[in-house]
């Protein structure tokens, strides 16, 4: 990994600026059992948190044993609206940690883009990223391949090894990897921090403590 000072933080969305993952899980754990395909909320942690929706619809269509309909999670998307306009915050931190950021900062989510910028709303958190939020549906594969995070920092006129990617999924981490960027694990949401640690990696559970981080690893 490049030692080079950083010069572009990619930050993922969920579970990393809002505090989604746990409302998510919820309302996930409700579907699943609605389509008949009951899964735990920790089988949900364990294999969906940060996984994109060709993940998701894989896994649920293996457990039902048959293909589900173009389109199926339509149906739900008011379920997750309603919890998250009820419940949404900022993950705790985050906003200290953007303000203590002196190098430039992008979104880059598998969630689509109508998603991503409700939620920086609803968290107050729009204002640091403008118009640089990058969705899966940008790009033909989302995580954990790295195209998502390759494309945002082409579109940031940044070389790859000079972005650090901020996550808190194992998918999120291999993805990072995969692009060659330093990858910073965040384990104070719903993912452990075993799962997060590897190559490349600095694992913490602060948000606060991202500053301070990024200037420990690349100088």
């Amino acid at each position: 990994m490049t030692r080079h000072p950083v010069e572009l933080v990619i930050f993922d969305c969920d579970g990393v600026l809002v505090d989604s993952e746990r409302i998510c899980v919820k309302v996930d754990a409700v579907i699943m059992a609605d389509l008949g395909c009951a899964f735990t909320e920790a089988e949900i942690i364990e294999r969906f948190v940060g996984s994109s929706s060709e993940v998701y619809t894989a896994a649920v269509e293996q457990r039902l044993g048959r293909r589900l309909e173009k389109g199926w999670q339509h149906k739900y998307e008011h379920l997750y609206r309603a919890a998250l306009d009820a419940e949404l915050t900022a993950v705790d931190g985050i906003a200290e940690a953007l303000n203590g950021l002196t190098a430039p900062v992008c979104v880059a989510s598998n969630s689509d883009h109508d998603a991503i910028r409700r939620s920086l709303e609803l968290a107050a958190l729009s204002h640091h990223f403008e118009a640089n939020i990058f969705s899966a549906a940008d790009v033909t594969t989302g995580k954990p391949a790295p195209d998502l995070f390759l494309h945002a920092a082409r579109s940031m006129g940044v070389d790859p090894g000079r972005c650090a990617v901020v996550e808190d999924s194992a998918y999120g981490v291999r993805a990072a990897r995969a692009a060659g960027m330093r990858a910073f694990g965040y384990c104070g949401g719903l993912t452990p921090a075993s799962r997060l640690e590897g190559p490349g990696t600095t694992v913490f559970d602060d948000m606060r403590e991202l500053p301070g981080l990024l200037a420990a690893v690349t100088h």
